[in-house]
């Protein structure tokens, strides 16, 4: 890598575990937050965050700004977009960048859902923009999907790829420019049919929930699902895929459930409701136990790698 900056546009969740990712592997952090009560106490987030990572290292500087027009380019490697999930905002967004960011740089979104085709569309440098999607909390999940738009330079794809594997993550090459990439397509198959056996009275949200993360789930630690069935045998694998398949739900819209939180604004933790029920208290106690078991998960992976 040329430089020792990473810059991060947008200062909210995904944004700030983002830029501790360059902090903690001792590079600086330049992160765009045009919203003065975010910037107060964007620095200390990050450094949070970066010791989290737990890598021993020395951290980089942090250096927050309102606008891109504020960015130092200088010593930069490196630019991440995580700006609301909002295509013309994103579009917005990389239209600027596109006539100020250096030339050599390259320009990716985090975009968990929209190709980043589409948001590149039309841009004269859209040679060097690349998705580049992180999964919540990013600081601690190691994957990280590389996405290869329409037009983006493979070579351009190859740099960000060695970048994130440098910076200690997991990068995934996806070759083709679809909606969702891999792991929310896969994830969003499993959460259609898990919702579906709810909503048929087949099970609760705390039985779906216990049966994924100490069966199938439970695995996944030691071996992706096409590894798993080359443990287990593709023969039994094709046979209740044969048995289930017919079964499955196929339902193009989200179902009644989903329907009804969304309609009556339960969206989670942050509403005090959603699937369960939230007070400050029990919060707190779910995000502290959620995370310290990530960066159980995560120092097993470490060990695998080693």
């Amino acid at each position: 890598m040329q430089g020792n900056k990473g810059v991060v546009i947008g200062g909210g969740t995904m944004g700030t575990h983002i830029a501790s990712i360059f902090v903690a592997n001792g590079h600086d952090a330049e992160i765009v937050e045009p919203d003065e009560a975010a910037r107060e106490n964007l620095e200390a987030g990050v450094i949070a965050a970066a010791h989290e990572i737990g890598l021993g290292k020395s951290l980089g500087n942090v250096r927050v700004v309102a606008s891109i027009d504020h960015i130092d380019w200088s010593d930069a490697y490196l630019l991440i977009e995580c700006v609301p999930e909002t295509l013309s905002l994103k579009q917005e967004v990389f239209a600027q960048l596109d006539k100020t960011a250096p030339r050599h740089l390259p320009l990716t979104s985090n975009s968990s859902g929209f190709p980043i085709s589409r948001i590149a569309d039309n841009l004269e440098t859209a040679d060097r923009m690349v998705g580049l999607h992180f999964f919540m909390p990013a600081h601690l999940v190691p994957c990280v999907e590389v996405i290869v738009g329409e037009r983006s330079d493979l070579s351009v794809v190859d740099d960000v790829h060695a970048m994130m594997d440098q910076l200690g993550k997991k990068p995934v090459r996806v070759n083709k420019d679809i909606p969702g990439f891999l792991g929310n397509r896969i994830q969003g198959a499993l959460m259609r049919e898990a919702l579906a056996l709810v909503d048929g009275g087949y099970a609760t949200f705390e039985d779906i929930d216990t049966v994924v993360q100490y069966s199938f789930g439970f695995r996944f630690v030691a071996a992706g699902p096409l590894l798993q069935k080359d443990v287990s045998g593709i023969q039994t694998l094709f046979a209740s895929q044969s048995t289930i398949f017919p079964t499955l739900d196929n339902s193009t819209e989200p179902g009644p459930t989903i329907q009804r939180l969304q309609a009556e604004e339960k969206f989670g933790m942050r509403s005090k409701e959603g699937f369960y029920r939230w007070d400050d208290e029990k919060i707190a106690a779910t995000k502290a136990r959620y995370n310290r078991d990530l960066q159980s998960a995560l120092d097993i992976l470490r060990d695998q790698d080693i």
